[in-house]
């Protein structure tokens, strides 16, 4: 029996290994940095820039908003658990200067975050299907020492 394969379940949008990052595209011409990766234009409306580069971006931000998945997903969303388990969500400012949309990584919800709150980007199992595990990002609350996981 062969080993199953661990893959990103969207190619190209972040790193693994032991420190995991998003992957962005920084424009050439502005040096604006977008998430996810883009190709063809610079999405800043005052640059003509249509060449970008691979850029990884910090693996820490704050918590700009969050709240919780309560309602499962669309299609294509492939739910973890049958029954669906709601989630939670964050979206994370980084010192790029743009604030990025995921979930908040395993076994931490709404009660785990606040506004302002460090966090870190993670790479964890989103499904698994035939082929093996699919990965994605997600946002871990960041407790330095000393500080209290409730603040």
């Amino acid at each position: 029996m062969t080993e199953a394969a661990v893959t990103p379940a969207i190619e190209g949008w972040f790193t693994t290994g032991a420190d995991p990052a998003l992957v962005a595209s920084q424009c050439t011409t502005c040096s604006s940095v977008f998430f996810p990766p883009t190709t063809g234009f610079c999405r800043n409306p005052a640059c003509p820039g249509e060449d970008f580069e691979a850029t990884e971006l910090s693996r820490r931000g704050t918590v700009w908003s969050y709240t919780d998945a309560q309602y499962q997903p669309p299609a294509p969303y492939i739910p973890a658990t049958e029954p669906y388990v709601p989630f939670a969500l964050a979206a994370v400012e980084l010192p790029e200067g743009i604030v990025v949309l995921g979930q908040l990584a395993e076994g931490y919800g709404v009660d785990d975050v606040r506004v302002g709150r460090e966090v870190e980007v993670v790479v964890e199992t989103l499904y698994t299907d035939d082929s093996g595990e699919r990965t994605i990002w997600r946002w871990k609350p960041v407790v330095e020492m000393g500080e209290e996981a409730d603040q």
